[in-house]
């Protein structure tokens, strides 16, 4: 089917800047679901606010999608339906701010590179395609002169990329903790609150809109990786991809982790953490136990939060709604404005900050505690034996608990459950210990292992 055509657009997009309506900014979106959709609603609703707060009016001329004859309830009926158009190249050309929320690498890379090297300046929601592929668009949108703005690519409408590029530019960040999925926090949630399994909590997350049909991205963390990749990058002012963040998703966690949790003051949650030590930088994504008394513990439902600790500023906390059409449109209206009120002062905001490039550490390089929940023979020296597989790997023990289990039925030994707590130590020798552990003869069985942070 032929595009639609796109209103306001000149036959060549090349003479389009020079035909704008003076005092206006033509804005481009690319994509038109959940948050697409919100952001254009909000570009018609609230255009006489916006034009005050970004001192141009923000005309809305088109919207790229796949295909422009369906129906979107979406929209209202507001938002004209003949701003749907498939041909999001001729729509980009002829813009001064582009809009994406399409998602995904292609066609949005290089829709945003066209947009760059046309001269415009581009807000995107798209924490995948930063995380993969942000360098090479950082680069062109410094050469082009224009802004690539992305505050809604990592916790919806949290305001947590301005505060570490900006707010924090004269302090020391030495780490990031985020809940940064609220899909997986809700679930997880969930099981602690009401005692439900993995797979009844995420029926429940998808029943209510929290997580989509195929949950995958969400909860084998690859969502969180992706906001872990771009937190570690703006806060230590080097290069992570995505693919050097270490990634463990939920799927191992079961209702009887959630619930000891519980017994030991902890709550469990899916951790994207970012740190800087002597030797580099490291990232990571994984379940952990996090103290009751921190405050990410608190986190309910499908909430989000970030916790930075700062040198100077000490430790900080944003929480908010990191998901839904809403919150994250809100994000994007924000980076949009900013963007008009540069390009019509003729300024340009901050560029990508990687003058650090510091080492991006392995996985096992990661510093952190284990909590391991084993059933052991109950005699007398078994705790002996194990305590002295952890010191032979340099790791030391924080607490302990032993509960013994039922006698066995001829009289014999029976079993013990112990529950152990180390120090700090590198994640090689945790894991390493932890292998060697599982090999002791009294060792029945290794339940679970779980990292603890927050301490």
């Amino acid at each position: 089917m032929p595009a639609a055509p796109v209103p306001g657009l000149t036959p060549d997009p090349s003479a389009a800047p020079t035909g704008r309506t003076p005092g206006t900014l033509r804005v481009a979106l690319l994509g038109c679901g959940v948050v697409g959709s919100q952001v254009a609603r909000a570009l018609v609703e609230h255009a006489d606010d916006l034009a005050a707060r970004a001192g141009a009016r923000l005309e809305l001329v088109g919207i790229a999608v796949r295909d422009a004859s369906r129906p979107r309830e979406g929209l209202g009926t507001v938002v004209p339906a003949d701003l749907l158009t498939e041909d999001a190249e001729r729509l980009v050309d002829a813009a001064d701010l582009v809009v994406e929320v399409m998602g995904g690498i292609e066609p949005a890379r290089g829709l945003i590179l066209r947009a760059v090297a046309g001269g415009a300046s581009v807000v995107t929601a798209n924490k995948a395609l930063l995380a993969a592929q942000g360098p090479e668009l950082f680069e062109a949108a410094d050469a082009a002169g224009v802004d690539l703005s992305f505050e809604a690519a990592v916790a919806g409408a949290i305001p947590i990329v301005r505060p570490v590029r900006e707010s924090l530019a004269g302090d020391h960040v030495r780490r990031v903790l985020g809940i940064v999925n609220g899909t997986t926090n809700y679930v997880l949630d969930q099981m602690a609150t009401h005692g439900l399994d993995l797979e009844e909590a995420v029926k429940e997350a998808q029943g209510l809109g929290y997580a989509e049909a195929d949950p995958t991205a969400d909860v084998e963390g690859f969502d969180a990786a992706a906001k872990a990749a771009i937190l570690a990058s703006l806060a230590f002012h080097t290069r992570v991809s995505i693919d050097q963040v270490a990634r463990e998703g939920i799927t191992g966690v079961t209702a009887d982790d959630v619930a000891a949790a519980a017994q030991t003051g902890h709550v469990v949650k899916l951790l994207a953490i970012a740190e800087q030590t002597a030797e580099g930088v490291s990232a990571r994504v994984h379940p952990a136990l996090v103290p009751a008394a921190h405050p990410l513990a608190a986190v309910r439902g499908a909430f989000n939060a970030v916790f930075v600790e700062a040198d100077g500023a000490g430790p900080l906390m944003f929480y908010g709604q990191g998901a839904g059409g809403r919150p994250t449109a809100s994000a994007v209206l924000g980076d949009l404005v900013s963007a008009a009120r540069d390009r019509l002062s003729g300024g340009k905001g901050p560029s990508e900050s990687a003058y650090a490039s510091l080492p991006v550490l392995p996985a096992d390089a990661a510093v952190t505690r284990y909590q391991v929940r084993l059933v052991v023979a109950d005699r007398p020296g078994v705790l002996a034996q194990v305590a002295g597989v952890l010191a032979d790997h340099g790791v030391s023990i924080d607490t302990v608990r032993q509960t013994a289990d039922e006698p066995a039925a001829d009289g014999g030994a029976g079993t013990a459950q112990l529950l152990i707590t180390t120090h700090a130590a590198r994640e090689a020798s945790l894991a390493a210990t932890v292998a060697a552990v599982r090999d002791l003869e009294p060792v029945r069985q290794i339940t679970s292992v779980l990292r603890v942070e927050g301490v």
